[in-house]
């Protein structure tokens, strides 16, 4: 019964997770389209390329890849930034991860101005700074652990929860399972429409995750949630 009783913050709820994870999908297509060939949510690729040109003593490759990583980690340091400043304060309407989505708005409205070609190097590390800004301030969905910018975690989530399902008969970790699903789903979803973007307004195509992003705020907006809602 407590359970059913549980309220989460509208920044948890499945609404917020579901469009910030198309965020993520679009965006990952959208690098990789118009960008260079490169997925810059996430730096496990670009950490594996950084060894290996280590390895090859290849400098001028490492700070190629060096450089987004660093990004990556300068987003999270922002985020917590802004959440040690903002957070329990007084900020009338804005809530903390508001700021840290407004800032989003303005970086990947930016982007789509940041000239294709010789250029795009910027706005893949521009892209990686945000994205680890959203994945670092939004970590829960309905009250379980997710990620808006990477699957391999949520699948993870969902295989075990789906698990749990079907042998300990655990009817919450179904349900568990369907909204990681969900998310999963969202991002495979937002790569899909990015791809399609990408084809039409080429590098203009992230203006889209603006659009997104804008709405993910007006849904923090409401109050918080039930569990079972």
């Amino acid at each position: 019964m407590n359970a059913l009783l549980t309220k989460y913050q509208a920044s948890e709820s499945f609404r917020v997770g579901a469009l910030l994870a198309v965020t993520g999908g679009f965006l990952d297509a959208y690098s990789y389209l118009t960008r260079g060939g490169v997925f810059a949510n996430a730096e496990t690729g670009n950490i594996v390329l950084l060894a290996l040109n280590i390895a090859a003593g290849d400098l001028g490759r490492v700070l190629y890849y060096l450089i987004p990583i660093a990004a990556y980690s300068a987003g999270i340091i922002a985020a917590e930034l802004i959440r040690r400043k903002f957070k329990g304060q007084d900020l009338h309407i804005l809530h903390w991860r508001q700021l840290v989505i407004a800032a989003e708005i303005v970086i990947v409205s930016a982007v789509a101005f940041i000239p294709e070609g010789t250029a795009d190097f910027a706005a893949v590390i521009s892209i990686s700074f945000i994205c680890s800004m959203q994945v670092e301030s939004f970590r829960k969905v309905q009250g379980s652990p997710y990620a808006t910018t990477m699957c391999t975690g949520n699948l993870r989530s969902a295989s075990e929860n789906l698990y749990k399902r079907i042998f300990a008969k655990d009817k919450q970790a179904g349900k568990k399972a369907l909204l990681y699903v969900g998310i999963i789903g969202s991002f495979m979803s937002g790569a899909m429409l990015g791809s399609a973007a990408a084809i039409y307004f080429h590098t203009k195509a992230c203006l889209f995750c603006a659009v997104f992003l804008l709405a993910v705020m007006a849904f923090m907006l409401e109050k918080p949630q039930n569990a079972d809602s």
